[in-house]
């Protein structure tokens, strides 16, 4: 019994299944998913509905990309005809605009390609995902989040941060949050760290912990790290 972390999947359904297997991932075996399967890769509505099949060990919690979707997937559950696009009004179009370029091509090919019963269980799947967890696993405490957390104050109950505050933060890796708890979180490609000295692989730094290894850049990765004895893997399948 193993407990393991991913992030930003974005839509890689092969590395995430190479993963899988490399990991020999079991039934007996739990995986946290912090956020980000939609989008930009060419198989985010694939990937996310393996993750709904596995809903008994695997346990996803809500990304920037997934709130992003939802308003519009809403929309999109009962659309047949991109013609009905011109009945949405102008805060709709604008939304939308922002989900497309952000990467959101893929997600809607995938999700208009399901029947509408298919469409309305994804996004109540969505609907219903965390946004934060907490967990144990060695002794060690893990709070777990999608982006970081915002206006961070070491009195502050998660359930008291707003959802932008967790979902879009870019953690300051320079200053330790808790001195008894890591704060891991996905969101912030480790490419993109300043003085990173192993872009594309798993960052720890003051009780952070960064598992987003850019799997959607060519010289990033598939991260996935094992809470239990702190290993990391990795799967790098080109774009």
């Amino acid at each position: 019994m193993s407990t393991y972390l991913m992030s930003d999947i974005h839509g890689h359904y092969a590395a995430y299944k190479e993963m899988l297997k490399k990991i020999s991932f079991s039934y007996e075996d739990t995986l946290y998913i912090l956020g980000d399967i939609l989008d930009r890769g060419p198989h985010p509505i694939k990937t996310l509905l393996d993750i709904m099949a596995d809903d008994h060990n695997i346990k996803m919690l809500v990304g920037n990309h997934e709130l992003m979707a939802i308003k519009l997937l809403e929309f999109l559950c009962d659309m047949n005809d991109p013609e009905d696009l011109k009945s949405a009004d102008d805060s709709f179009i604008e939304d939308f605009l922002c989900w497309v370029s952000n990467g959101a091509e893929t997600t809607i090919y995938e999700f208009l390609k399901e029947d509408r019963v298919t469409r309305r269980k994804i996004l109540d799947f969505i609907l219903n995902l965390d946004v934060y967890d907490e967990i144990s696993v060695g002794g060690k405490t893990f709070i777990l989040v999608h982006g970081g957390l915002r206006n961070f104050s070491p009195d502050k109950e998660l359930s008291d941060y707003e959802i932008d505050e967790l979902l879009w933060e870019r953690p300051n890796y320079e200053i330790p949050y808790y001195d008894d708890k890591f704060v891991v979180a996905g969101h912030t490609p480790t490419l993109a760290i300043k003085g990173n000295p192993n872009p594309g692989y798993i960052y720890m730094k003051n009780n952070h912990i960064n598992i987003d290894c850019g799997c959607v850049f060519d010289s990033g990765n598939l991260g996935c790290l094992r809470l239990d004895d702190m290993k990391e893997f990795y799967v790098n399948i080109p774009i």
